[in-house]
């Protein structure tokens, strides 16, 4: 339904984990919030639907959201080949549906106070004095003191607040229904796959009776990346039955000195380009830059100056270059490794222990990645890829000029 009011203290646009989560916290401390979603809720979202630590303690208390399966045996290979599965000593990561996920954010948002009106997009944004004007696909035009942008990676709010991007890959996934048989060969286990093309990987991920799968690689050659996936689902029985879904979208990695903010507007989640670098895990960034983006909203309402306007947003920048930038600029680091020694990462993760152990905490959330990469092991390869490929602060995800012709030519196999 549409919402009755014009004018609000909060808008929120997007009612994915950063958006719902936003709304829920603008909403618990009193402030008149609207969340708008362009599509009908629940709605498909392309995403593995991989909840690990750091996502499920961001989550608001006993969310009523069902777990399929919780991994505890990680299998790595690399280009098909030198498979090894490592038990989890925490196992932690939850398999959900980001469908159900989003659905109970949504009604958390609501409960909390906000209001939700879905199917409906927004086409204009703009803002004058003290306030914001928010245009929808409905002919509405709404007002507003704060606008936070949780509108996905294709977002109409980042480009006005003019996000920059360092990286950008193309994910094609499928949620594949499976027999009893193949169902229990996966139970408890997932897949990650180190790709053929430069900064690739593919994975498995176990839902009961449906498994989601997919493949990553940067944005460029589709078509050498549709044949990674066709020979990936092949290799792992997932050819057999018709996709449930069978979809694909981008993935963006911001720059490090890209904006967060325009005046009363900001941005959060995937809207905001905050996604780690290496594993492209992005749900854990969106609940954690939402509920900043709605304390920010909270502080924008108390400002009685737009000097404290702009200092409650500046602050809401800094907060995220301490955290979640901290975080993207560790995984920048791996993800410059990883892409020119695929293999280096894989025997590391496969052969050393204490190289496991720390992915394992990253996993479980007893650790962060840029704790991962401050072991003396991380730093020590850290510093080899850096020889392998000056870094020029000009491409946060290096490729290799051989892995670039690879891609193009689309003659990317497996070795």
């Amino acid at each position: 339904m549409p919402a009755h009011s014009t004018t609000w203290d909060v808008i929120v646009i997007g009612a994915g984990p950063a958006g719902a989560t936003a709304a829920r916290v603008s909403a618990a401390h009193g402030l008149q919030t609207l969340l708008l979603e362009r599509a009908a809720i629940p709605r498909y979202k392309t995403c593995g639907g991989g909840l690990i630590g750091a996502s499920l303690a961001a989550l608001p208390p006993d969310l009523p959201v069902r777990t399929y399966d919780t991994a505890q045996h990680f299998t790595f290979t690399h280009n098909g080949h030198k498979e090894r599965t490592l038990t989890s000593k925490h196992p932690t990561c939850a398999m959900v549906y980001r469908s159900e996920l989003d659905q109970a954010l949504t009604e958390a948002a609501a409960a909390a106070g906000a209001t939700v009106q879905d199917t409906t997009a927004l086409t204009h944004l703009d803002q004058h004095d003290h306030t914001v004007t928010v245009k929808t696909n409905r002919g509405e035009t709404l007002h507003a003191r704060a606008v936070i942008g949780a509108d996905g990676s294709a977002s109409r709010v980042a480009r006005y607040v003019g996000v920059r991007c360092a990286q950008v890959d193309l994910a094609l996934e499928a949620e594949v229904p499976v027999d009893a048989r193949t169902a229990d060969r996966w139970r408890g286990r997932m897949l990650m796959e180190w790709g053929p093309l430069p900064g690739s990987f593919g994975w498995v991920f176990p839902k009961g009776d449906v498994c989601t799968a997919g493949v990553v690689a940067a944005r460029g050659n589709p078509d050498a990346l549709r044949a990674y996936k066709q020979d990936f689902l092949s290799r792992h029985g997932l050819l057999h039955a018709r996709p449930l879904h069978d979809t694909g979208h981008l993935t963006r990695c911001r720059h490090p000195d890209s904006p967060l903010a325009r005046g009363r507007v900001l941005v959060a989640g995937d809207a905001a380009a905050l996604l780690d670098h290496w594993s492209r895990e992005g749900i854990s960034y969106a609940l954690r830059s939402g509920n900043l983006a709605g304390h920010t909203a909270v502080r924008i309402l108390t400002a009685t100056t737009e000097t404290e306007t702009r200092t409650a947003t500046d602050h809401y920048a800094q907060q995220v270059h301490a955290t979640l930038g901290a975080e993207m600029r560790a995984s920048a680091t791996l993800m410059n490794l990883f892409t020119h020694r695929p293999g280096l990462i894989h025997t590391a993760i496969t052969r050393l222990p204490p190289a496991w152990h720390r992915l394992d905490a990253y996993i479980a959330g007893r650790t962060s990645v840029a704790g991962i990469m401050t072991s003396p092991l991380a730093r020590a390869a850290a510093a080899f890829g850096t020889r392998l490929s000056p870094r020029d602060g000009r491409e946060v995800n290096t490729r290799s000029a051989e892995g670039r012709d690879r891609v193009k030519a689309g003659t990317a196999t497996r070795e």
